[in-house]
């Protein structure tokens, strides 16, 4: 086996080895920024969600209640203002998805899928636990949801929701008395569920694994060529040159040349040994001759 080919080969099982290394470490690093990035963007989405109920409740609430007598306004609820205003941002990103999910609401609109009925059940059967996430498959691709339960904790809230004889007859006569009683003080009845794609960013982390990886093998292959080319001159062709002078030389032609002995590297020191051994055995034969 030639020194190039063992060269190549040594080089390319030491290239195989780093770049498997790279490849699984890269690859689970842009993958988790990948997530790390939509998990993000759910979570503002949630605390945009939050922010439009305090808003609700603070500064729109007061001004329309007077109102209820004469007329039910569902702009006043806050549930219904934060899935308005994020209704208005899925026009433009479908995708996105905010849902105040209810096992027994008011509006129709706002009963928990069969996925969302689990996350409120985990809520209740566990009342410590103040947030799940996780990802899940849709049609669209795969997304990741944040959801917080939504506990009875004011109140007010019961006013609306206790019995259709307590809650105002304007509300009533909008969504009828079948739907949204029966709420108690401190009970979860749902729970806030936002769910954004990953589609996108994992892609995105896709594409720059595949642009990275292709631009290693690019400066391996650049590095090996050069690798090889700098072998070729430094090493395999001296080394050559003094095999066939060696091999001239044991037979007796003694018209071989010497090789230049300028330099302190490897092969100008060989070179140089290599002429003295061949001065030493050139004197030695002809003191034989003579």
């Amino acid at each position: 086996m030639g020194l190039r080919l063992k060269f190549n080969l040594v080089l390319i099982g030491v290239f195989a080895i780093g770049l498997a290394a790279c490849a699984a470490l890269s690859h689970r690093l842009l993958h988790d920024n990948a997530r790390a990035e939509v998990e993000r963007n759910a979570r503002l989405m949630m605390e945009t969600a939050l922010a439009i109920r305090a808003y609700t409740v603070s500064q729109i609430k007061p001004h329309l209640d007077p109102m209820l007598a004469e007329r039910f306004l569902p702009q006043t609820v806050p549930a219904y203002a934060a899935t308005e205003t994020l209704n208005e941002l899925r026009k433009n990103h479908p995708e996105y998805a905010y849902k105040e999910a209810t096992l027994n609401p008011t509006n129709p609109r706002d009963r928990a899928a069969d996925w969302e009925a689990d996350l409120v059940t985990s809520f209740r059967n566990a009342s410590d636990i103040k947030e799940l996430t996780g990802e899940r498959d849709t049609p669209t691709g795969r997304h990741m949801y944040i959801a917080r339960p939504i506990r009875i904790t004011n109140p007010a809230c019961l006013a609306c929701h206790t019995t259709p004889s307590v809650a105002p007859a304007t509300m009533v006569k909008v969504y009828g008395e079948a739907n949204g009683f029966g709420w108690k003080m401190d009970e979860i009845i749902g729970a806030q569920v936002v769910s954004v794609p990953m589609t996108v960013p994992v892609s995105n982390a896709d594409h720059a694994f595949t642009t990275f990886m292709a631009s290693l093998v690019g400066v391996f292959v650049f590095v090996m060529a050069a690798l090889n080319l700098m072998l070729e001159w430094l090493i395999i062709r001296p080394v050559a040159r003094m095999s066939v002078a060696a091999d001239r030389i044991s037979t007796g032609d003694f018209s071989v040349p010497e090789f230049g002995d300028g330099g302190r590297d490897e092969v100008s020191v060989l070179g140089a040994s290599f002429n003295r051994m061949r001065r030493s055995l050139e004197t030695a034969m002809r003191m034989i001759d003579g």
